[in-house]
């Protein structure tokens, strides 16, 4: 699309309109723009703006016409039919057709980013040893395979080199908040990444990130939200006051109420609610739901955690070293402990709690108890 340079009519009609420029020059627009639309606005650097003359929904029952208001906008490319009203700071990001900004206090870029790609995360073992780079096309296959043969080193530098190589590809200075994407009432977004048809709404922080939405699969971050270094996929749910650091989220995700989540994965269909969650594998529908439960250094997948689930290696003397593993389909009772390192084997129950390092794989569909020695 080619842009043109304001006329001097336009310029003297946005001054009318309480607007100002550190160099008009360096502001270019789309044929058809008008200036009715752009009000108390500051520009710095060089901007681009589209046309903007329809209604765009807000929020439910809640329409307003496009247009750009009360905002200081530096270095960004705007294109058409977007509404944005009351952002403190917006640098560095080409906003697409149909966003809607309103009430945010920072959307910035700040210098050259990979928007949370390449995050190194030490999951499974809290002691590290098995690094996990998180990036935006991070499958639950290839997780398992860097984190679990770290011992074929050939294959393991080759699958790094591919990554590193895609994660330099979307290195930039210019963040994207796509089609259709809305951001309301939010306090700080730094260095993220905003996918199409993404709604942003409450959140307090976000750092360093990508939500990586689609139009026909919209991801959602709440009230409240603090995340950073982070990726989340199409399709999830970020909500009530999580707490998120250095993760990987996965497609058709869920977490809220308040869950606090460190160095983990979560890979399609999982479910996190309450509790905390340290350096953790977790596969497609692993689901924790309760305030008492903490799982650490685990593997899990179409697993269930109990309420007060609970895992540890009470070695201190040779550090946080071990982990776990529990076979897909297992489920942990309420108030379960195990002690790592064990592994337990497939669509089995633990009950109880177990102070001796496990193996039963070879006995799946089992009741796990603790004999009552008294």
């Amino acid at each position: 699309m080619n842009y043109r340079k304001l006329t001097d009519k336009e310029i003297f009609s946005l001054k009318e309109n309480g607007c100002q420029a550190q160099d008009w020059s360096k502001i270019m627009v789309k044929p058809g723009f008008l200036t009715e639309q752009i009000q108390n606005v500051q520009f710095a650097g060089n901007v681009k703006l589209g046309k903007y003359s329809k209604m765009l929904k807000v929020e439910e029952g809640i329409n307003k016409l496009a247009g750009i208001r009360n905002c200081f906008i530096q270095e960004c490319t705007i294109d058409d039919e977007v509404y944005i009203s009351d952002v403190r700071n917006l640098a560095h990001y080409h906003v697409q057709n149909n966003a809607v900004i309103e009430n945010v206090n920072i959307l910035a870029v700040t210098g050259e980013s990979s928007f949370g790609n390449g995050t190194e995360i030490e999951i499974l073992n809290e002691g590290g040893g098995r690094p996990l780079l998180i990036y935006d096309r991070l499958s639950a296959q290839v997780a398992y395979m860097m984190v679990l043969y770290r011992h074929e080193k050939e294959a393991i530098n080759i699958l790094e080199k591919v990554i590193r190589d895609y994660i330099d590809s979307v290195r930039s200075i210019q963040g994207t908040i796509g089609q259709g994407a809305k951001i309301l009432n939010s306090s700080v977004i730094r260095n993220v990444k905003i996918g199409d048809n993404t709604k942003i709404t409450g959140a307090a922080l976000l750092e360093n990130g990508t939500i990586a939405g689609s139009m026909n699969d919209p991801s959602v971050v709440g009230e409240n939200v603090i995340a950073k270094d982070f990726i989340i996929l199409a399709g999830s749910r970020v909500e009530g006051g999580s707490l998120i650091d250095k993760c990987f989220i996965g497609q058709g995700v869920r977490i809220g109420k308040q869950l606090s989540a460190d160095n983990s994965a979560f890979f399609a269909n999982c479910d996190g609610f309450h509790g905390e969650a340290l350096s953790i594998f977790a596969g497609p529908y692993t689901v924790t739901h309760h305030k008492s439960t903490l799982l650490i250094a685990g593997l899990f997948s179409f697993y269930n955690a109990g309420s007060g689930s609970n895992q540890s290696n009470h070695m201190y003397k040779l550090g946080p070293v071990h982990q776990g593993i529990l076979e897909r389909g297992s489920k942990t009772g309420s108030f379960s402990y195990l002690m790592w390192p064990s592994r337990i084997g497939a669509f089995t129950a633990v009950i109880g709690k177990h102070y001796v390092h496990l193996d039963t794989s070879d006995f799946p569909f089992s009741y796990l108890q603790m004999k009552n020695l008294t």
